[in-house]
């Protein structure tokens, strides 16, 4: 196998007193779809923000692929009303160029956006938008915090098929936190399952693909 794109070793986190998380190791390959599950203040979204440095450790160590590229997909989008943007204005601010931006917006099925208000879009609208800014560097992985958070079923199935595809045609690795159990039992390759009690990494669990 080759060598991982993400390694966390031994990572512990603490606020005060309070232990967040606790001893994680876990290493994702390249084509691999990973999913940390849990209750909600278990510490699925500090372990995504820890494992892409935003987060300072009391312990461990994360390990990177040289050189890897990595698309970030966060739970909400947080807009002031007051200054309406279009989509294609929104993807700019991340300094990519025309070409970068065509390319996200095809390949999540939104080039019809280009020119709305982000204001005007519909909650799937926005995920779709939030993801094409995640493949603007063109990521070796993505690393998606509860992409379908707030979505209908409709909505939820057709933008996990999104990121499925996605997968398979770019051969990145997707590190994603969802409560979808279906989605994880049927296309997650490995699931990290948090502890709410403790806060402490229990395991992964790999998982067979279209049970």
């Amino acid at each position: 196998m080759n060598s991982p794109l993400l390694q966390l070793e031994n990572l512990t986190l603490k606020q005060g007193q309070q232990l967040l998380l606790d001893n994680i190791d876990l290493s994702l390959h390249a084509a691999e779809i990973m999913t940390v599950i849990g209750p909600n203040g278990a510490g699925k979204t500090t372990l995504i923000k820890a494992a892409l440095g935003l987060i300072k450790l009391n312990a461990g160590n994360i390990i990177r692929a040289k050189g890897l590229r990595i698309g970030y997909m966060p739970q909400r989008l947080s807009l002031n009303p007051l200054m309406p943007v279009s989509v294609e204005r929104f993807l700019a601010m991340s300094c990519r160029g025309e070409a970068d931006i065509n390319r996200a917006l095809a390949q999540t099925n939104i080039t019809h956006l280009r020119k709305s208000p982000l204001h005007d879009i519909s909650g799937g609208e926005t995920q779709r938008v939030l993801l094409s800014r995640a493949l603007l560097r063109q990521p070796q992985l993505l690393v998606l915090d509860e992409p379908a958070q707030g979505l209908d079923i409709t909505g939820q199935t057709e933008l996990y098929e999104l990121i499925g595809q996605l997968r398979d045609d770019l051969g990145c690795a997707v590190l994603m936190v969802s409560h979808d159990l279906h989605w994880v039992m049927a296309q997650t390759d490995t699931v990290i399952c948090l502890n709410p009690v403790s806060y402490t990494h229990l395991r992964a669990h790999e998982t067979g693909r279209n049970l």
